[in-house]
């Protein structure tokens, strides 16, 4: 359990940005993914908004017979996929292909492709379902079809926890090279979920900005008049490696992943613990992982919805986990700009914490104009800052009260 784990290739499909230097550009500059919705007439929806990636083109990725067979989140994962392998150079070859693996989370899967299918049975009936219509949608499928791209035959799996669907994807694909059962993971999540029946059933629970009239400052994480979430979509996916594995081959090292931890509120279906105890536990786990203290954290990519419950919690933890400490360490929540990609969440904002360690730069959290009182930490509000940064921690809670937290550390050699 000693084996280092690095981290050679980040891949980010967002709102801000098709890859993951665009992304990471519009990140810094606190540009807006935010916008009216475009992908269904919203005649009727309470949220009109959301965070779309545009100008998203299937067939720069895969061949035109092959995008009927896969959702958005499957084309989403593919694309963020080839960018991640084409960064950390890697060749998966027949001597190292059962030793690469890939595990890829997402909360919702091919909501499109299911409500695409049940509108062609309701309308023409059993005859009119696409065979392609399971492995279009089911969640292992964006596994699935990496590991077919890649001839990747070593441990492949999927995870499904909600918001924390691809921290745990990541945190797992961690564990999985530290205890040598895989020496390389192409590992992250992907989300599409901005359709009718996901966008209606998260309005009918109040969970949604509805701040139509003006998308861009819709999601305003730690900000006393924020009103709810903006549902986003895309993918991060990064390349994980051991340490040995990775220097044998002269990859290029990123950053490094040294702590996950996990955990259950046991509390309530939707809403996270009151006493903010399980998102705690998950944060200690990483330090006691990394056998490091809370101390030598100097940044959190906050989970941070922009939801009245979450915010004001995630503050509780993380200043039960760091005390005094909490106030001198910068807290930004992404989903500002990007919108949350639910169980791609974690994988994206995982991604943005190495290129923020790379560069030594921390990206803001937008729209932070009038502060809660009870969200009182440093949240880099609204402009980008440099700093000093040798550990990293990312968050994602989920409904059903499922935590995951990764702890990254910039890498020195």
């Amino acid at each position: 359990m000693d084996r280092r784990v690095v981290i050679t290739g980040v891949g980010l499909v967002s709102a801000v940005g098709l890859d993951a230097a665009e992304s990471w550009r519009n990140l810094l500059v606190g540009k807006p993914g935010v916008a009216t919705i475009t992908h269904f007439d919203t005649t009727g929806f309470s949220a009109t908004i959301a965070a779309e990636v545009k100008g998203f083109e299937p067939l720069n990725f895969m061949e035109k017979k092959d995008v009927k067979k896969m959702g958005r989140f499957i084309q989403l994962a593919l694309a963020a996929s080839q960018q991640a392998v084409k960064q950390s150079q890697l060749q998966i070859t027949p001597e190292i292909a059962d030793r690469v693996g890939v595990f890829i989370g997402s909360g919702i899967g091919g909501f499109d492709v299911i409500e695409r299918e049940h509108t062609a049975l309701m309308e023409g009936g059993p005859r009119r379902i696409s065979p392609f219509f399971i492995p279009a949608s089911i969640v292992n499928l964006a596994s699935g079809q990496v590991s077919i791209r890649y001839g990747a035959k070593g441990p492949n799996s999927a995870t499904c926890t909600a918001c924390s669907s691809s921290a745990h994807a990541l945190g797992d694909s961690f564990k999985l090279i530290q205890r040598c059962a895989a020496d390389v993971m192409i590992s992250g999540g992907s989300e599409a979920a901005i359709t009718p029946l996901s966008v209606g059933g998260f309005a009918s629970m109040r969970a949604l900005s509805t701040r139509n009239s003006e998308p861009e400052k819709a999601s305003r994480p730690f900000d006393k008049d924020r009103d709810g979430f903006v549902i986003g979509e895309g993918s991060g996916m990064l390349i994980l490696e051991g340490l040995d594995f990775a220097l044998k081959r002269g990859a290029p090292i990123l950053a490094e992943i040294v702590g996950y931890g996990m955990s259950g509120d046991a509390f309530h279906i939707t809403q996270p613990d009151e006493n903010a105890d399980g998102a705690v536990r998950a944060m200690r786990a990483t330090h006691a992982d990394a056998k490091i203290l809370p101390e030598q954290v100097s940044y959190i990519n906050a989970h941070g919805t922009s939801t009245p419950y979450n915010d004001r919690l995630e503050t509780i933890a993380i200043k039960k986990v760091f005390g005094d400490h909490a106030y001198k360490i910068p807290v930004s929540s992404t989903k500002s700009m990007t919108g949350h990609l639910l169980g791609g969440a974690g994988g994206l904002e995982a991604g943005i914490t190495v290129l923020a360690l790379q560069d030594q730069i921390i990206p803001p959290t937008i729209n932070l104009d009038n502060p809660d009182p009870d969200c009182d930490l440093d949240y880099v509000p609204n402009h980008a800052r440099k700093a000093e940064m040798e550990y990293a921690l990312s968050n994602s809670f989920g409904f059903g009260g499922t935590n995951a937290a990764l702890l990254l550390k910039r890498y020195t050699g």
